[in-house]
């Protein structure tokens, strides 16, 4: 399943009851327990994101945010070609700060397979696991009630392509 990180901060916004901070092992080192399979995990900020760390006023509004949840203000990203998709325009880029040494469970985590943008580039919906459509906008989702039975009988390449024609044709961009 192929899946690139958007950078909209959905997915780690609500992690904190699931990554706890149990050690702090300082130069930026934290021991964390994963409260859904009892791991425990070393975790270090990434040196380039150690200043985008030390702010954590980006997610004061986020009491459920994972601890490294950090979000860019316009123009201080730490590595501007991350192969980004979109943002949400209020806050900017989400950004893990300790990626590297990530926990699994964020390595395995995937919110899409296919990302559904407006003709404006903000997220408009998605698709997840093999058919499960998402959509974000009221729009999309009246799109997908006339879409969705042309669909039956298609599985794999040929159900994303015939969903792809029809999103495109109706003013969406697709991104695999």
């Amino acid at each position: 399943m192929a899946c690139r990180c958007c950078q909209c901060g959905s997915c780690c916004s609500n992690m904190r009851n699931v990554h706890t901070v149990i050690e702090e092992r300082g130069n930026y080192t934290f021991v964390v327990y994963n409260a859904y399979s009892g791991d425990v995990k070393e975790v270090r900020v990434d040196p380039d994101k150690i200043a985008l760390f030390e702010d954590a006023s980006s997610i004061a509004e986020l009491p459920d945010a994972c601890p490294f949840l950090r979000f860019e203000t316009p123009g201080d990203s730490p590595a501007p070609s991350h192969g980004n998709v979109a943002f949400d325009g209020k806050k900017g880029k989400a950004w893990c700060t300790v990626h590297l040494t990530r926990p699994e469970i964020c390595r395995d985590y995937c919110c899409w397979r296919l990302l559904i943008l407006d003709p404006q580039g903000r997220r408009a919906g998605r698709v997840m696991y093999q058919t499960t459509f998402l959509p974000d906008t009221d729009e999309l989702g009246r799109l997908w009630e006339e879409v969705q039975p042309t669909l039956n009988g298609l599985s794999g390449t040929e159900w994303d392509d015939a969903v792809i024609s029809c999103l495109t044709a109706a003013g969406y961009r697709v991104r695999r």
